[in-house]
């Protein structure tokens, strides 16, 4: 009985309250569509976070010595709202499943079952008891640190220091320990992944491929991406059976992650390999950047093979093995380094080659090569003599070319699909194309930014918790919910929530690009030769059933 007091005891009221609030923002829609794991961690986590923060705004008033509500209008105001929200959370989670469904309709998705709102609720009350219950032991060992203060110093203070040194060590254990560990383990399995050896990936017999028996790079050290980069592309005999013309073998250079010690080792051995293959030959060269696992999206790299007729070259180099998201918090900076050691000595020496002998020189990207790609794209080092143009898609939140012109678009122009100056250098495209562009005409530099309206790794901001997003104004991309509200610090964590699922919906849609909107970006920007509208759409239905799997 004893035990069941002090759990009684320990029942805050006001942070049910603002735990169930927040609980019911969090039940609303985001960019993604949620599973039943997904949503009920979600609302568990931000119920725990509510619970806390009136919890602690409680033990602050006290704190502060300021007079307590109390009486009978006090208690019953406080309890008339538990009752209040827990009735509205129970409608919040009927109302879901339309929620989550008009999100799901827009994606081509199956709707949800009856029994998901069911599963949510029973996942977020384990979730949420097992925060509040790692906050509470955490609440008791600052109160022992706290005693053990308590006999020479005043007790305020006591609490203030007690309180800092437990926190600085349990930050200084989650992240000098247990997050170390954690990433160190799955930096090993990732590792581990990307030295795995696919049967059906035998060393490949053309000569001018890298790992063949003539390359300078051994196959063993390409990478299991890059392995499949270099083997699954289309044929010279596909590409003249879809497209009717006569082709050559796509060249494609790939240096793996052991291919060199050190990026700059890598970039080298690729750009020799580029040399050695007659990569400066080809009419269009491409400088292409990975995603974190080394993962090359098939849907950009080989429409381009298509639409040039084979007549390309495409070099890329391996700069990690873990995931976009993960390298985004581990090594932010990376991909922007590896992207610069590649293109400068590639750039140099195409730059150094006669004008009209040399290929028309592309950069290409996605997600997290998007952002290591236009880094690399520095106007000041290659303004007397510029590269052809970009398709960068899926842009990362923290691409600062991306944010800079975003954030300086044209007044009007939404978030989503904005447009900038006078069109000439930069556009943006999604599912449904360019926007309109009143006769607007290309300049020597083309740059197409290729996004979705529902990427939360593209819309994801650190700011969504205190400010409502632009992207959320009256015009809003049509794969975003219209039942899709703000809500402070809710919004920023739901989205947040999206970002490692990004990839899970169909192609077309939030960090999926879908090939047809690929064929159109790199119309846009490389303008092959005597490609009519029925040539465009025969190739989109060539790639109607594609549909890789990131890695």
């Amino acid at each position: 009985m004893s035990f069941i007091k002090r759990i009684a005891d320990s029942f805050c009221v006001v942070g049910v309250v603002i735990g169930l609030a927040l609980m019911c923002a969090s039940l609303t829609p985001s960019l993604l569509p949620r599973g039943v794991v997904h949503q009920g961690v979600l609302s568990g986590v931000v119920f725990a976070a509510g619970y806390g923060l009136g919890k602690f705004g409680l033990w602050l008033w006290r704190f502060m010595e300021i007079r307590d509500l109390r009486g009978r209008a006090a208690r019953a105001t406080l309890w008339s709202a538990l009752v209040i929200l827990s009735i509205t959370t129970m409608l919040t989670l009927n109302r879901m499943a339309v929620w989550q469904n008009s999100i799901r309709e827009r994606m081509g998705m199956e709707s949800i079952d009856t029994a998901f709102p069911v599963a949510v609720f029973l996942v977020a009350l384990i979730t949420a008891l097992g925060v509040i219950l790692l906050a509470r032991l955490i609440y008791v060992g600052a109160g022992k640190i706290v005693d053990a203060t308590h006999g020479f110093l005043p007790r305020r203070i006591s609490i203030v220091v007690g309180t800092v040194l437990f926190l600085g060590l349990f930050l200084f254990l989650i992240n000098g320990v247990i997050l170390r560990a954690a990433l160190s383990g799955m930096d090993e399995s990732f590792a581990a992944l990307n030295q795995v050896l696919d049967d059906e990936y035998d060393p490949p017999d053309n000569r001018l491929a890298s790992g063949s028996a003539a390359s300078l790079i051994d196959w063993s050290d390409i990478g299991r991406n890059g392995k499949r980069f270099i083997a699954d592309g289309p044929s010279k005999a596909e590409i003249a059976e879809v497209t009717g013309r006569a082709a050559k073998q796509p060249l494609r250079v790939y240096a793996g992650f052991d291919t060199g010690e050190t990026l700059e080792e890598r970039a080298q051995i690729a750009l020799d390999e580029l040399l050695r293959v007659g990569g400066f030959d080809r009419s269009t060269l491409i400088i292409a950047t990975p995603t974190g696992t080394g993962w090359l999206d098939p849907s950009g790299v080989n429409t381009v093979e298509f639409l040039h007729a084979g007549d390309t070259a495409i070099v890329a180099m391996q700069y990690s093995y873990l995931p976009s998201w993960l390298t985004l918090l581990v090594e932010p900076s990376l991909a922007r380094e590896a992207a610069n050691a590649l293109f400068r000595p590639v750039y140099r020496h195409w730059a150094a080659l006669p004008r009209d002998e040399r290929p028309a020189l592309y950069l290409f990207g996605l997600s997290l090569g998007a952002l290591g790609s236009e880094d690399s794209a520095d106007l000041i080092t290659m303004i007397g003599d510029p590269i052809d143009g970009a398709v960068w898609s899926g842009p990362p939140f923290p691409s600062q070319v991306w944010r800079n012109v975003t954030r300086n678009r044209n007044p009007g122009s939404p978030q989503w699909r904005p447009t900038f100056r006078d069109s000439s250098m930069i556009r943006f495209m999604t599912q449904d194309g360019f926007p309109e562009l009143d006769g607007a005409s290309w300049g020597p530099l083309r740059i197409v930014y290729l996004q979705y309206a529902s990427d939360p790794m593209t819309f994801f901001s650190p700011d969504l918790a205190y400010r409502r997003p632009d992207w959320l104004g009256q015009s809003r991309g049509r794969d975003v919910s219209p039942y899709l509200r703000w809500f402070p610090i809710v919004t920023f964590v739901q989205v947040g929530f999206d970002i490692p699922l990004a990839t899970s919906v169909p192609l077309g849609y939030g960090h999926n690009i879908a090939p047809d909107n690929y064929i159109d970006a790199w119309v846009e920007v490389t303008r092959p030769r005597n490609w009519a509208g029925s040539d465009i759409r025969n190739l989109k239905s060539h790639f109607a059933d594609f549909n890789p799997s990131p890695l």
